[in-house]
């Protein structure tokens, strides 16, 4: 099959521009598509209200209210409420309490949902977005990369690094995922990371796209050097939605440029030769609060004692850490709160499974919980005490926002961080009636409840539509990506196949 080729190696009649309309700038991070599909499905007075809130504009005086639903806001300060309402002027909150006036705000009836901050997916390698569960059975690391930096990874376009950005970062918005740390080790050429960014700004989400050097095939060996680049043009400002770090591993030189640079440091860390290697990077005092630390499975006590005391913010994966046998195979989320270190969950990849951080909650309780009781059961006399759902909402959210960066800005619905934030609908059959607001999240709900996402106080999605998503147009995108993959590595999908294999 022959297709043409744009320049930004764009295939003609399926690329960005047929989705978006022009003009989406990084600072603005306005979403920018066509809004008749949204609102088809949708009621009226809801068509009506998603016609407005896609016409938002950077206006710092424009106002929000989210009324009349259960708020947890996760800050003490605040506190919760069993009914009440949430203002944002522009991108901020300026109030959470019982009732606030509306003072001429656009509002938002928020009765029969929780409101909660928005989750925060502290590791995902997004560019792989084309190859979702590709590979269910993979029980390896191995098997992961085979189906990805071994194969499609290698024939990646600029273009194709757009695709799986925003397959992954419009299935974050979808979920109730408002911010993600967006791994990116396939930055083959500056142009391949130009079009991951791209699709971070036109998707609308909040992310920190870390820069990564790609694990195989051919490439420009642009990167480290090219994050300098990247920053001057796309990042002169901290004060954006989309912001920039270096994904790398145990690399002296590496880090020190991202210092130099000003970046903070995302780095991929398991077992026991990982502790090995960077123990004289604790001694060298190179290792701080600028670090984030990836799985952190079979790590030693000394490790675990150097990560707290330094300050790095640790995320582990409860699903990617059990499929593919990492470490020990069990997610480190005990061991991290065994040393005071609330960490934060992410999602990793999905190659092998879903999207959703509802499922990456319950795995981490109930694998936590199940530790706790065989423990006490073998007599461990210091058996730790069973995880609390309100824990594991935080480690969603707020640990979330730490891994990233951003716990001054995001994290709790505090008055004066910026507005991400989730409406949970309650009163659908699977959550209703809904008898404790943090069991309802943590224990129930799942990605068709979430009604209602606000990123940096736009609204992205609303009664249960990703607002403007032209969604045939963005199907024959993906899928003459994927099939243009496909075809460049010889793959013949077999849609049950028990694993991943190329002809």
């Amino acid at each position: 099959m022959t297709r043409k080729m744009g320049r930004s190696g764009d295939v003609s009649g399926s690329s960005r521009r047929d989705l978006f309309k022009a003009g989406a700038v990084l600072v603005a991070a306005a979403p920018t598509f066509p809004v008749a599909a949204a609102a088809q499905s949708l009621e009226r007075a809801d068509a009506r209200a998603v016609e407005r809130l896609a016409r938002q504009g950077a206006d710092p005086n424009r106002r929000i209210l989210v009324k009349g639903g259960t708020i947890v806001s996760l800050d003490p300060q605040v506190g919760d409420f069993q009914q009440g309402d949430v203002l944002i002027q522009g991108k901020r909150i300026v109030a959470v309490a019982p009732n606030v006036e509306p003072s001429g705000a656009q509002i938002i009836d928020a009765s029969n949902t929780i409101i909660i901050p928005g989750f925060v997916d502290a590791h995902r390698h997004s560019w792989e977005g084309q190859l979702r569960r590709i590979n269910p059975n993979a029980p390896t690391l191995a098997a992961y990369s085979a189906a990805t930096h071994q194969s499609f990874a290698k024939s990646y376009r600029p273009h194709d690094m757009y695709v799986g950005n925003l397959i992954t970062a419009l299935g974050c918005i979808d979920a109730g995922i408002t911010c993600v740390i967006d791994n990116s080790h396939n930055a083959r050429s500056a142009l391949h990371s130009d079009e991951a960014i791209r699709a971070l700004v036109d998707s609308g989400i909040r992310a920190v796209h870390a820069s990564g050097a790609p694990q195989a095939g051919d490439w420009d060996h642009q990167w480290p050097q090219d994050l300098e680049r990247l920053k001057k043009r796309y990042f002169a400002s901290d004060d954006q939605l989309v912001t920039l770090r270096m994904f790398s591993g145990l690399d002296r030189d590496n880090w020190m440029l991202a210092r130099r640079l000003g970046l903070r440091i995302t780095t991929e860390f398991n077992g026991p030769r990982a502790a090995e290697v960077i123990e004289p990077f604790f001694v060298d005092k190179m290792v701080g609060p600028d670090n984030t630390f990836n799985h952190c499975g079979a790590l030693p006590e000394s490790t675990w004692q150097h990560i707290r005391d330094v300050g790095v913010s640790v995320n582990v994966c409860p699903r990617s850490d059990s499929q593919y046998g990492l470490g020990e195979g069990i997610p480190a989320f005990q061991r991290a709160l065994d040393h005071n270190i609330k960490p934060g969950f992410s999602i990793d990849n999905e190659t092998s499974y879903g999207t959703d951080m509802f499922t990456e909650m319950r795995v981490a309780f109930h694998i936590q919980r199940a530790i706790a009781a065989n423990r006490k059961f073998n007599g461990d006399l210091n058996s730790p005490r069973p995880v609390s759902a309100r824990s594991v909402l935080e480690c969603a959210t707020l640990s979330g926002a730490a891994c990233a960066g951003l716990m001054s800005k995001i994290g709790t619905l505090t008055p004066g961080k910026e507005a991400d934030i989730v409406l949970i609908r309650t009163n659908e059959i699977n959550l209703y009636p809904s008898n404790n607001a943090i069991g309802t999240i943590v224990a129930a709900a799942d990605s068709r409840n979430v009604d209602t996402v606000i990123v940096g106080g736009r609204v992205r999605k609303f009664r249960g539509k990703i607002i403007g998503l032209d969604w045939e147009r963005f199907r024959r995108m993906v899928d003459d990506s994927r099939g243009y993959l496909f075809e460049q590595q010889g793959y013949k999908p077999d849609i049950f196949a028990e694993e991943f294999k190329l002809t």
